[in-house]
C-alpha cells in the first residue's frame, strides 16, 4: 500500500523520497459509495463560505450532541470532565482495567461535533485490540480557537501521558482531529514533554491555504470537500492566527523529535497532497512515516465500509495493540 521511489536531487546532492498511490483499482464497492457520495448533499457544507456560516449559525441554535452512538455491543464507556471539557473513557467489557491507551480526536473541521462514524471507530478498537480510548469532547470553532484549543489539548496529552507510565499511548486524529493531534504532539515537543508513543492521522486536514494549482483539480472531483468552505472553517478556527500558523496549519511546524507517524490518505481526497508532504518533512526529520496512500479513495476512506476501510482499520488495530 505504500511506493516510494528515491530520486537524486540535483541541487542539493541528495535523495529525495517521492510518495506514490497504490496503483490497485478502487473495489467496486468503494466506487459505489463513491457516486453515491456524489449524489449526496455533503458536498454543498463547504461549497462556500457563506455555506459553512450557514452551518455555524444552525448550530448555535441548536448544538449537535455528542453521547455515543454505534460503539456496538462490548464497550464500556464512561463519562469524566477534565479541564472543562467532556471527555469519555471506553473499555472492553471483559477487561476495562488493561490495555493500551488510544486518545481519538474527531474531525468536523473544526465546527462540526463527534458523529456516529467516528464511535464507530473508536467501538471497533476498544472490541478488537482491547485498548482504553480517551475521546475529548473539544470545543469548536468560532467559540474557541485555536490557540486556546490547542495548548489546552496539549496539556490533556500530558496528563494522560503521565497517567499511563509505561503503558502504550497512540494518538489518532481524523480529518482536523489529524490537524489537531499533530499541532498538540508539536506543543508538547516544544514545552519539553514526552511524545505519544504514535501518531496515527487519518486524512489529515493540516494546511488551511489549501493553495496548490493542482488542488482546483482535485476538488472538482472530490466527492466531500470544496475548497472555500474548507477554508472558512479554518479561518474561524484560526481567530486572530494567521492561516499558516502552526497551530492551525501544523504542516508548517516543525518536526524534529515528534512520535513516528501511520498516515492515511486517498487521491479523491482534496486535502491528500498534504500527506506526502507531512510524510517527506517527517522523513527529512528522523521521524519514522508511514504512508498509505490510496488511488481512488475519499477523504476518510479508512473508516469506510469498503475493502480498502477494512485494510485501512487492520492496520490501525494492529499499531494501537
Amino acid at each position: 500500500m505504500i511506493s516510494r521511489i528515491n530520486n537524486p536531487s540535483i541541487e542539493q546532492g541528495r535523495f529525495a523520497t517521492m510518495w506514490l498511490p497504490d496503483e490497485t483499482p478502487p473495489s467496486w464497492k468503494s466506487r459505489c459509495i463513491v457516486a453515491l457520495l456524489r449524489l449526496l448533499p455533503i458536498k454543498k457544507r463547504t461549497a462556500s463560505a457563506a455555506a459553512v456560516q450557514k452551518r455555524v449559525r444552525k448550530l448555535a441554535l441548536k448544538p449537535a450532541s455528542y453521547k455515543p452512538t454505534g460503539l456496538g455491543r462490548g464497550v464500556n464507556v464512561i463519562l469524566k470532565n477534565e479541564g472543562g471539557w467532556p471527555v469519555y473513557y471506553t473499555a472492553h467489557s471483559t477487561n476495562p482495567d488493561t490495555g493500551n491507551y488510544v486518545i481519538f480526536l474527531h474531525g468536523g473541521g473544526y465546527i462540526n461535533q463527534i458523529v456516529r462514524a467516528h464511535w464507530r471507530i473508536i467501538g471497533y478498537l476498544t472490541r478488537n485490540a482491547h485498548v482504553r480510548c480517551i475521546i475529548p469532547i473539544y470545543p469548536l470553532a468560532p467559540n474557541i480557537t485555536a490557540s486556546d484549543v490547542v495548548p489546552a489539548m496539549g496539556q490533556l496529552l500530558h496528563k494522560i501521558l503521565e497517567e499511563a507510565g509505561t503503558v502504550k499511548v497512540t494518538v489518532i486524529g481524523n480529518s482536523a482531529g489529524a490537524g489537531l493531534a499533530l499541532a498538540a504532539a508539536q506543543w508538547l515537543r516544544d514545552s519539553g514533554y514526552r511524545q505519544p508513543d504514535k501518531l496515527v492521522l487519518i486524512s489529515p486536514g493540516i494546511n488551511a491555504s489549501i493553495s496548490r494549482p493542482e488542488q482546483t483539480l482535485i476538488a472538482a472531483n472530490d466527492p466531500l470537500l470544496d475548497t472555500a468552505g474548507t477554508i472558512e472553517g479554518a479561518r474561524l478556527y484560526a481567530g486572530d492566527l494567521d492561516l499558516a500558523h502552526p497551530f492551525v496549519s501544523p504542516l508548517n511546524g516543525d518536526f524534529h523529535g515528534l512520535a513516528p507517524m501511520l498516515v492515511f490518505s486517498g487521491t479523491l481526497d482534496l486535502l491528500y497532497p498534504d500527506s506526502i508532504d507531512l510524510a517527506t518533512k517527517a522523513q527529512a526529520a528522523g521521524v519514522p512515516v508511514e504512508l498509505h496512500l490510496r488511488k481512488g479513495q475519499p477523504h476518510n476512506y479508512a473508516g469506510m465500509p469498503t475493502r480498502e476501510g477494512r485494510e485501512a482499520r487492520a492496520i490501525i488495530l494492529q499499531a494501537v495493540q
